[in-house]
């Protein structure tokens, strides 16, 4: 039934065509002459043109598309494909009623109306078309009101191209039962100005009197580039006038171009921390991507998934996902699958302690590409667990670097942390001395290994903010450890997209450092997700401080005191100059030691070999207190 119905409209379709051409020819003739003159000076032209048109237009609209298109969808994509297939339609006419004219077939044959008939059909073949679309929204808008619901007034902020494509999207979907009632946006030259039917009716910094003067029972803040400091303004406006509010997500959670009413969500602390997007080069990070084998390790967690997400829109030839959890990787490659179904993606279970095993897939694998997430990261568990720390973020690292050395891998990129500059703790330290294996690799290689170190990442797993919404869930109270406690933070598409620009930079031996912005206080976003969650810190859900845990700094270094660090052709990547690395003979004395400790179960004497090869180490040789590490 449903493709019975839409043959029959498709023949309706195809009728009012006909009809539309002949119109157009008749009119093309009227203007050009008059009336009486067409008769019958004009009288064979006129009818060989109809019998033409009437023949070659609809075919030529059938051969490029025009009636397998949905039009109450048009946009302005479809109106093109009207100007080209009309175009082309007059085209071949012109051809056969010049040629007819040439052969005396009639004569008195004005060519200007092939012209006027050229514009005359794109007007009304077009207008038809639309038509559809309008009479769809306005059905749509009809259905909405019989329901005897009223809809939601809805007030956007920002009037550029994701805020029409909200209005769009809203009139498309009767269901959603929602209006657009104004725009709001600071740009002097959209004010008072109508986009899409809706008027910006003022700029950002009246959002409060326009809430207060209006009714409107939502606001929709649909600028994926606006930062922070933009969402916190909206979003604090909007609570202080109990006017609920959704936003689009950031700018590079849009990396794949999906802009859609469906994507409109919550605002979370990721939007209240968003900094002004930084410059997006896709096409240099594609070309490095297209074609090539790219293998993640630790692809299973928050940065590993992000690198496969990203690197799947950046065509390469296949995608290795390797992890040590079977469960995190194959939810990992179902959504993979999903997203990107032509793409050959292999997952491995291995773990990177396994010399053989790690040797092995290389071998059978031969990647181009490798990105190097898996390590242990948690600073107390760490702290705890320094066997544990030594085995896989060292030797981890270790086999990795020597697999791609024995396999010719073109790019080794390893991602690191703030915490291993100044280490306080065994994973930072842990951290530093993979580093170093790291850029020993390039200098013994020649190849393009290199180092992107980056403070916390939002929303990854087992951080500060998943715990905290949890507290919140249960009523609190939420826990911070210091209330001068800071730290660097950034979104997860962020970090990983900055990851991918710093990778096309790396020629060999390079530490790229991300721009992190300002440091963050832990209380401060604390309080943050206690709003967002509609209560009011210190009245609704009450904070109380633990003291620092074991190997924690008040605050974070991105790099050395001392040290220089130097612009890249990005400005949200640097990087650094240092040339504290251990040599490689030393630091092969240094790795078989510490491995010989670990196995040994000496935490003591790993501890002491750390703090005498790693510049500024500071780490904490006494027993731990398992009441503070949670």
């Amino acid at each position: 039934m449903i493709i019975l119905g839409r043959k029959v409209r498709v023949r309706y379709i195809i009728l009012g065509d006909i009809f539309l051409t002949i119109i157009s020819v008749f009119a093309a003739y009227i203007l050009r002459l008059d009336l009486v003159a067409i008769f019958p000076t004009y009288q064979r032209s006129l009818i060989w043109m109809l019998a033409i048109s009437v023949l070659v237009k609809p075919t030529i609209y059938f051969l490029l598309g025009m009636y397998r298109r949905i039009w109450r969808y048009a946009s302005i994509r479809e109106m093109a494909l009207v100007i080209t297939a009309v175009t082309a339609a007059s085209m071949v006419i012109s051809v056969f009623m010049i040629s007819l004219f040439a052969f005396e077939q009639f004569i008195g044959f004005p060519r200007s109306v092939l012209v006027i008939d050229w514009v005359l059909s794109i007007l009304l073949i077009g207008s038809f078309r639309i038509s559809s679309r309008v009479l769809s929204e306005s059905r749509s808008m009809g259905n909405g009101l019989k329901k005897g619901n009223l809809p939601k007034s809805v007030l956007i902020v920002g009037a550029g191209e994701a805020g029409v494509m909200v209005v769009r999207e809203l009139r498309k979907n009767p269901q959603l039962n929602q209006i657009p009632v104004g725009f709001l946006d600071d740009d002097p030259e959209k004010q008072k100005h109508e986009i899409q039917g809706v008027k910006v009716i003022g700029t950002l910094p009246e959002l409060g009197r326009v809430l207060k003067m209006r009714q409107v029972d939502e606001v929709v803040i649909a600028i994926p580039s606006a930062a922070g400091s933009v969402i916190r303004m909206v979003a604090q406006t909007c609570r202080e006038n109990q006017v609920p509010f959704r936003t689009m997500p950031g700018i590079y959670d849009l990396l794949d171009g999906k802009i859609s009413v469906s994507r409109l969500r919550e605002v979370n602390i990721d939007d209240l921390l968003r900094r002004e997007p930084a410059q997006i080069n896709n096409e240099a990070i594609g070309s490095s991507m297209k074609g090539k084998k790219v293998l993640i390790t630790g692809a299973g967690g928050s940065i590993g998934r992000e690198l496969c997400r990203q690197i799947a829109r950046n065509d390469p030839d296949k995608l290795l996902m390797l992890g040590h959890g079977e469960n995190s990787i194959f939810e990992a490659l179902l959504e993979m699958k999903e997203s990107f179904p032509n793409l050959t993606i292999l997952p491995i279970i291995a773990d990177v302690r396994g010399t053989a095993r790690i040797q092995g897939i290389f071998e059978k694998y031969q990647p181009d590409i490798v990105f190097h997430t898996a390590a242990h990261k948690h600073v107390p568990m760490m702290e705890l667990n320094i066997e544990e720390a030594i085995t896989n973020n060292v030797i981890g690292t270790k086999n990795i670097v020597n697999a791609c050395i024995n396999s010719n891998v073109e790019k080794l990129v390893m991602i690191s942390t703030d915490k291993a500059i100044r280490p306080a703790n065994i994973m930072g330290a842990t951290k530093r001395i993979a580093e170093m294996l790291v850029l020993d690799g390039a200098r013994r290689s020649g190849k393009a290994f290199s180092v992107v170190r980056f403070g916390n990442v939002l929303g990854s797993r087992g951080s500060v903010v998943p715990r905290f919404k949890q507290q919140i869930a249960k009523g609190g109270p939420v826990s911070v450890t210091h209330p001068d406690m800071r730290r660097y933070f950034m979104t997860i598409p962020e970090a990983v997209h900055l990851v991918l620009q710093a990778s096309i930079m790396g020629h060999g031996t390079e530490i790229f450092v991300l721009n992190m912005g300002e440091q963050i206080k832990i209380l401060d976003l604390a309080q943050d997700l206690i709003r967002l969650s509609g209560l009011e810190p210190g009245k609704d859900i009450e904070i109380q401080f633990l003291g620092i845990r074991p190997g924690e700094k008040l605050s974070e270094d991105l790099w050395d005191e001392g040290f220089a660090f130097s612009p890249t052709e990005h400005p949200d990547v640097y990087k650094v100059e240092t040339d504290d690395n251990l040599e490689s003979d030393r630091l092969d004395l240094l790795i078989e030691e510490l491995v010989k400790n670990a196995y040994a179960g000496n935490n003591i004497e790993i501890i002491k070999l750390l703090e005498e090869n790693i510049p500024g180490t500071s780490l904490k040789a006494e027993p731990i207190d398992l009441t503070v590490i949670s």
